[in-house]
């Protein structure tokens, strides 16, 4: 499924300069943890790191990051944060963030994703092609489930619905570890076989399954359902008061949204269509 993309012209070149309120001599500053694949690296590996060069690239700046660690705080401490000499801020863009994050204003979303079943091939589950199969399963196979239950998302909620969450292996949502992030640690426990499945946002979930040479998962993509939303859209998160750099950066997923679809592809997360959003006018 692809994210529908708007045709590169030249008015929306003159556009774009036109409205840039960041000289092309300032730089591109990016929030980001230095440890949190397939987002963002220090290596710059990330899926999160391709576009913010490519948005660089284009503005003709330098791209600059602030590193810290994802955790609570994050936004506070980075974007949010004064430089030590009072002069400005840290950074100024968070290149992933929900559509709508009430910690920042953020941009149009660009792109659409699910959680996603992960189960480990070869240990007895290979036949399961439905969640619901496994609130369904016989009492003396349902107690042989190792799911990872992080303390927080729609994963705990739906075993919590479907009486599954004595089989549940705890897991927390931010790892409080600076060499292995969520992802990392779900891959590892995996392949130690610590867990047999895991219910897990799209992109860890396609960080997951990049990591092995060979196809060793079966991924089934959660359905939203009343009461539980396991599909969201991602922006970018701008300070509240920075509505030209919110401007700037629309105008750049506009204009690439096919590159950015490209990037992402690349990092096997799956993609679901954009859904519309709905305009806000000033009397809302």
């Amino acid at each position: 499924m692809k994210i529908r993309s708007t045709t590169r012209t030249c008015l929306m070149l003159a556009t774009l300069a036109a409205s840039t309120t960041v000289n092309a001599q300032d730089k591109f500053r990016v929030c980001a943890d230095p440890v949190n694949p397939p987002y963002s690296t220090k290596e710059q590996t990330g899926y999160e790191n391709k576009i913010a060069a490519l948005f660089a690239a284009q503005l003709g700046q330098e791209l600059e990051y602030t590193w810290l660690p994802d955790r609570i705080g994050f936004i506070r401490n980075t974007l949010k944060a004064e430089n030590d000499n009072g002069e400005g801020f840290k950074c100024d863009v968070v290149m992933g963030v929900p559509s709508g994050f009430e910690l920042t204003d953020t941009t149009k979303p660009y792109f659409h994703s699910s959680y996603v079943l992960l189960i480990a091939k070869g240990r007895g589950w290979d036949d399961i092609s439905d969640s619901s199969q496994l609130a369904n399963l016989p009492p003396d196979r349902q107690e042989k489930l190792k799911i990872a239950m992080f303390d927080r998302g729609p994963g705990t909620e739906w075993l919590q619905q479907n009486g599954l969450l004595e089989q549940g292996v705890p897991y927390q949502s931010m790892t409080g570890d600076s060499e292995h992030n969520v992802a990392m640690q779900i891959k590892q426990d995996l392949h130690d076989k610590v867990i047999d499945m895991v219910i897990l946002w799209g992109p860890m979930a396609g960080y997951v399954q990049s990591q092995e040479k060979k196809n060793h998962f079966i991924a089934i993509p959660m359905q939203s359902a009343s009461g539980i939303k396991f599909d969201y859209s991602i922006a970018m998160g701008v300070r509240q008061s920075d509505g030209k750099r919110k401007q700037q950066l629309n105008e750049l997923i506009d204009k690439n949204l096919e590159k950015i679809q490209t990037i992402i592809a690349g990092y096997n997360i799956p993609l679901l269509p954009i859904p519309a959003q709905r305009e806000i006018k000033d009397d809302d």
